[in-house]
């Protein structure tokens, strides 16, 4: 659907029947409304995506820390959220919003994915190319396959960089980074603290996918089976580390960056660390990963414009609890002081509505994107923002409010909802 088509659905949310055709349902023969009837929801791209990207690849897009509970968490917490509709006030529901500064169409974002290039080759531009198309944030990541340079060259005001710390040397990369995300143009810095020592995956642990990624005949037998995501390797080449490559020695061989990564990053910051990052970045400082109020407070204690929510999606700490759970609290205690953003679970544009309802600006999504591009191609990003889009309005055309303020207003329960010792 184009931007116009957006528009158009935005000015009146259609009565069942005249829905039900958009969605598809109707007699429509062109190549989108096909595609709409074979993957109405991400459940279906999902189930797309496994026949068509290796096994060592579906396994890393779907798989978490430990047994997988926080990942199996965040989707139950989300489905206990009850929003209550009121009829009776149709009209038009607007969907932009402002961020930092920058006009956005909708309530979502593209969150980071590192090495997003094993899911689909080619991940990182194509996820900028979609940013730029919807007019939503990118936050590429530290560990894109392509450097905040070339996505910025792309997405241009929408986009964001995501950090890893690297301490070394007084943090000399650390900053570099920083200075290279600032001359790029990016209108964020998205400083991840979830992350203080590496999580045990099982599953790219059963895989060998490890650093430096190391072939076997089995994961050649997966590639050549995955013949999509082959074609796509063979036009887009082999993922890297291109923020790392002016790290190392030349040539910037996959091998030396691989090696630079795993001896180099560390994750997270100190707040102290925090606090020099604000000191160097001009623009808005988003604390990704804040689960606790407490470190809410703290970060805004030093000047940081946003706290992102977020249990990296499940895949740090098991017994971590879901995110939108720990949201409302969060929420409460910010108040208006930085800008509250949400990431971990968003499957649809539902969960969205869900966490504005619960106190969240925006939200932000790194797997639904990279199962759109596993399960459809290359254009696959740019359907799941329309997608994602089209249930936001949906929804809350059903729970009867105009714009994105008003979601705060919704009768909801949420019986989940996390409660902090004073």
């Amino acid at each position: 659907m184009s931007e116009h088509a957006i528009s158009r659905t935005a000015a009146a949310i259609p009565p069942a029947a005249t829905a039900a055709a958009a969605w598809g349902a109707g007699s429509g023969t062109s190549a989108a409304a096909r595609l709409k009837q074979r993957m109405p929801t991400l459940d279906y791209l999902d189930r797309a995506a496994r026949r068509r990207i290796p096994r060592f690849a579906w396994d890393f897009l779907e798989g978490g820390t430990g047994a997988d509970v926080g990942i199996a968490e965040n989707r139950a917490a989300l489905d206990a959220v009850k929003l209550v509709p009121r009829y009776g006030a149709p009209g038009q529901v607007e969907t932009g919003l402002d961020l930092f500064g920058t006009r956005y169409s909708a309530p979502l974002g593209i969150s980071p994915v590192g090495v997003d290039g094993l899911v689909w080759p080619g991940a990182t531009q194509l996820l900028a190319k979609a940013a730029a198309k919807a007019r939503i944030p990118y936050v590429v990541g530290t560990l894109a396959s392509a450097s905040i340079e070339e996505v910025a060259a792309i997405a241009g005001d929408c986009t964001w960089f995501q950090l890893y710390g690297l301490p070394g040397r007084d943090h000399l990369v650390t900053l570099d980074l920083v200075r290279r995300a600032e001359v790029a143009g990016a209108r964020a810095l998205v400083a991840t603290l979830d992350a203080p020592v590496r999580s045990k995956r099982p599953r790219d642990l059963n895989n060998g996918l490890v650093v430096p990624f190391r072939t076997t005949a089995r994961t050649v037998r997966d590639v050549a089976l995955a013949w999509p995501w082959a074609l796509a390797l063979a036009k887009a080449g082999t993922p890297r580390f291109a923020n790392m490559e002016p790290y190392v020695a030349a040539p910037a061989t996959l091998p030396k960056t691989a090696g630079f990564v795993q001896s180099d990053i560390k994750g997270t910051f100190s707040w102290e660390a925090v606090k020099r990052l604000r000191d160097a970045w001009p623009r808005a400082l988003v604390m990704k990963g804040i689960l606790h109020p407490a470190d809410a407070e703290m970060a805004i204690s030093i000047g940081v414009d946003g706290i992102l929510v977020s249990n990296h999606g499940g895949r740090q700490l098991d017994a971590a609890p879901a995110a939108i759970d720990v949201l409302p609290a969060i929420a409460a205690a910010v108040g208006t002081r930085a800008t509250v953003l949400f990431d971990s679970g968003i499957r649809s544009g539902l969960d969205v509505v869900r966490a504005l309802a619960l106190g969240a600006t925006s939200t932000f999504c790194g797997r639904a994107f990279l199962i759109g591009l596993a399960g459809i191609g290359d254009g696959g990003a740019d359907y799941v923002a329309e997608l994602l889009t089209e249930e936001v309005l949906v929804a809350m055309g059903q729970l009867g409010v105009r714009d994105l303020a008003s979601l705060r207003g919704v009768e909801r329960r949420h019986a989940g909802a996390f409660a902090f010792r004073p």
